[in-house]
């Protein structure tokens, strides 16, 4: 299992906050890769957008798991909790899925919730209800069944330089469509993609891979 390094910080930003919502971004919106997204690490994903601004944009992908790695696994490594205690963890806790959250910092982990949990000055509200939190305390709280009703672990995220995203959906790179807690923490991941798709319209089975979408 490859954990080693794995780490949980405090995200800062320089307006204290994720990102300055404004009109024509995606902040809290689902980007649903088209079939000629070329880069194979975006293949059929389907990403959560943390942040979109002229700065540029971040996302965590969840509907990729991240292979041989499960949570309670992690929360040893982390030394959240002892090796003897990962059978006697919340039914919450044990749901939580680890997902590969994209191609940058993949030694870090993110974690996207429901609002129900916030942790001062650690814990990013986003958008309807969904927040990200990347600190160990987050872990610890999951842990001790105190955490957010529902949630995914991210290892690494999804990162654009300003104007790339723009560029890359312009190309017929991405989909969009709106957010809804079963695309983001729904436990069929292997379906999240198609659903995502019949929300705009779209037969998975009849995408072709120069369709667009305004």
């Amino acid at each position: 299992m490859r954990t080693v390094g794995l780490t949980f910080h405090t995200m800062k930003t320089r307006r204290g906050k994720l990102a300055t919502k404004g009109r024509g971004y995606l902040d809290g919106q689902m980007l649903i890769a088209m079939p000629a997204m070329m880069d194979e690490r975006f293949a059929r994903s389907l990403i959560y957008i943390c942040a979109h601004s002229s700065e540029g944009a971040m996302g965590i992908v969840v509907n990729h798991p991240a292979p041989n790695v499960r949570f309670s696994d992690l929360l040893v490594k982390l030394d959240v909790i002892p090796a003897a205690q990962r059978i006697q963890l919340s039914p919450r806790a044990g749901g939580v899925k680890v997902m590969r959250g994209g191609p940058v910092e993949t030694e870090r982990g993110f974690v996207l919730h429901s609002a129900d949990f916030f942790i001062e000055n650690s814990t990013l509200p986003i958008d309807d209800g969904i927040c990200l939190t990347a600190t160990i305390d987050i872990l610890k709280a999951i842990a001790r069944g105190e955490g957010p009703a529902s949630a995914i672990l991210a290892l690494g995220y999804a990162g654009w330089a300003p104007g790339q995203l723009e560029n890359e959906m312009q190309a017929n790179g991405w989909l969009h469509c709106a957010a809804d807690p079963e695309l983001i923490f729904g436990g069929d991941v292997e379906g999240k993609y198609s659903r995502a798709l019949k929300k705009i319209g779209i037969d998975l089975g009849m995408l072709s891979s120069d369709a667009g979408h305004a």
